[in-house]
């Protein structure tokens, strides 16, 4: 599998950012119906070839862009990584999930050597060559999590189930949908999905994810499709940073809609780490203009009746209310 990378991106300051012609026909395009339907909506993760379900880990064109981004935004803010003393092993447990995947789906990028404790692992496109020691922090150039997690597109929770409930204990989060991890860590299942309108409202859903969430084994992981908007293709949109991104949504008009506003869907892993017994939650964003999006024109005609149509609670929840109206406008084009 060859992957043409583009490496001139940028998601901030100067934004400079599409998708080709494959990466929007592989857009996880969240809308199964015309109308906008609340659910936990979790299947298993059977693997699906030549789509962006193919592999526990997607690597696309945009890896060295992302790469870079998590790069800046962790020099700018380092605690979008924590990890909790408690959960070194999960962590380990990770990394050789990570390698292991990377390295058999993706043999021209990634390549992983073992010989009993002393690994050999190497990332091609990001010129990493590195022999160390499984288990041994001192023997890499940094900590573990940070290490792999500076290797993966997408955010990465570590989970640890204890007391009948999931607690966020370890994460890097350099890429949230207007959340932060920093004010997250350590909290419950419940605690930090506590600001979800629906589920605030509905306690018979949250306990049925969380019971479903709980008995999650291994070799048996779940995935789940989650969607917000962002204004601008702009990864980091962490609450930390709000008054550098809040004030564009209310640049948003119904002429400069299709380049400024992005569809923005978080493709949710949940496997199991086989020796800690962490829950992985891994959050692989991509988006999508949608100037590209209504090159497809059954997602122009869905995608207008869902926000048309959307209720305000979740509308104002997503942090569309503002530019509703004027992206409504520009999406009423392409359903007539």
């Amino acid at each position: 599998m060859t992957i043409q990378f583009n490496p001139s991106e940028r998601m901030h300051g100067e934004f400079s950012y599409h998708n080709s012609e494959k990466a929007i026909a592989r857009f996880p395009f969240p809308f199964p119906e015309d109308a906008y339907m609340y659910s936990v909506n979790i299947e298993p993760a059977v693997s699906k070839i030549g789509t962006i379900f193919e592999h526990w880990f997607d690597i696309d064109e945009h890896y060295l862009t992302e790469m870079q981004e998590r790069a800046l935004t962790l020099a700018s803010d380092p605690k979008r990584c924590i990890v909790m003393p408690h959960m070194q092993t999960a962590v380990w447990d990770f990394l050789q999930m990570a390698m292991e995947h990377l390295s058999q789906d993706y043999p021209e990028y990634f390549e992983l050597a073992k010989q009993g404790k002393f690994w050999h692992w190497v990332n091609r496109p990001l010129n990493i060559d590195v022999h160390f020691e499984f288990g041994n922090a001192a023997s890499l150039p940094m900590e573990p999590f940070e290490f792999i997690c500076r290797q993966v597109q997408g955010d990465i929770a570590l989970l640890d189930q204890r007391e009948g409930d999931l607690f966020m204990d370890a994460g890097m989060i350099t890429g949230p949908a207007d959340w932060s991890l920093n004010f997250d860590a350590g909290m419950s299942f419940k605690q930090w999905h506590a600001p979800v309108p629906k589920l605030a409202h509905d306690l018979g859903v949250f306990d049925r994810a969380l019971k479903f969430l709980l008995n999650i084994q291994v070799g048996h992981p779940y995935r789940r499709l989650n969607w917000t908007m962002t204004i601008n293709p702009r990864m980091d949109t962490s609450s930390e940073t709000f008054h550098m991104w809040g004030h564009e949504r209310g640049l948003v008009t119904k002429d400069n809609a299709g380049e400024l506003v992005h569809l923005r869907v978080e493709l949710q892993m949940m496997p199991r780490l086989p020796i800690s017994n962490a829950l992985l939650f891994s959050i692989r964003t991509y988006l999508i203009s949608l100037n590209d999006l209504v090159k497809n024109p059954e997602w122009a005609r869905r995608l207008h009746r869902v926000i048309r149509d959307l209720p305000e609670p979740i509308a104002e929840y997503k942090g569309i209310s503002r530019y509703r109206e004027p992206l409504v406008q520009w999406l009423s084009k392409f359903d007539q």
